[in-house]
């Protein structure tokens, strides 16, 4: 397992892919967090949500800042999911998977050995993205005049649980790249899914009282409530979250899943 977790692990650090990434969602993010921390502290708006949701109750000092700091746990994480699933795909779409299965033929080895030494890369995009989005929050809440909450214990946590989420999220990347090994396929369905069909899930299913809670087992929810803090739920498009822990059990279900499946379908073919 030591060999191929350092094998694995310069696969991913040697190609330009992780880093393009990194930079695009480091500014990506900077750009997202100072749109909404100036969108949430407009005259007569305090934090209490965009217009035509039903947020009335304007969010206090504290739970902007959350909100804004954990913006890339809503809106980032599908970069480092991306990379994740890169990881795996990559290996069919330039024939190095069988290279790489004679070296090591315990499929599951290899896979566990993506799984870990993607936590290393996650880490670094989940340390990145939330300081972009920390650092714009914070200077456009104090060019408005407003709290940063920077030495907030709980705001703190919540920008550290965001780095914890993001790097959760690589490994789920992972798990999804062994199970839709196309690459093209998994890049779109990655996008189509949390850049759209997930938000409008989570907005429709919001104002459903039968199935708000099933809302909260989303990925990408489940993401959020690692952090204690969302940016569907704080603008009132979502609904309340899964505690910190229980959000952080559903996500690895999910990447654990995800695996499993890609282990017993698309790993379990002859690949020549």
């Amino acid at each position: 397992m030591g060999t191929a977790l350092r094998t694995e692990y310069r696969k991913l650090v040697t190609t330009r892919m992780w880093w393009v990434l990194l930079v695009v969602m480091a500014l990506y993010m900077a750009f997202l967090a100072a749109v909404l921390a100036f969108s949430l502290t407009l005259e007569g708006g305090g934090g209490g949500g965009f217009t035509g949701t039903p947020q009335a109750t304007p969010l206090s000092p504290e739970e902007l800042a959350r909100t804004i700091y954990t913006l890339a746990t809503s809106l980032g994480y599908v970069f480092p999911v991306i990379v994740g699933a890169l990881a795996m795909t990559g290996e069919f779409r330039h024939q190095t998977i069988t290279p790489t299965l004679l070296a090591e033929p315990r499929r599951s080895v290899v896979l566990a050995a993506k799984m870990l030494s993607s936590i290393v890369v996650g880490l670094v995009f989940g340390v990145v993205g939330t300081l972009a989005t920390v650092g714009a929050g914070a200077a456009t809440l104090a060019l408005r005049g407003e709290a940063t909450g920077l030495t907030e214990p709980i705001v703190l946590r919540s920008a550290g649980l965001s780095v914890l989420a993001l790097t959760v999220w690589t490994v789920v990347g992972v798990g999804f790249g062994a199970l839709i090994t196309n690459q093209v396929a998994v890049i779109v369905v990655l996008l189509a899914f949390t850049q759209f069909v997930e938000p409008v899930l989570r907005i429709v299913l919001a104002q459903l009282d039968w199935a708000a809670g099933v809302s909260k087992f989303l990925p990408g929810a489940a993401g959020e409530s690692i952090t204690g803090a969302s940016f569907y739920a704080g603008t009132g498009m979502g609904a309340d979250l899964l505690g910190s822990g229980q959000g952080l059990a559903v996500l690895l279900g999910y990447a654990l899943m995800f695996a499993v499946l890609g282990r017993l379908l698309a790993l379990r073919r002859d690949i020549t």
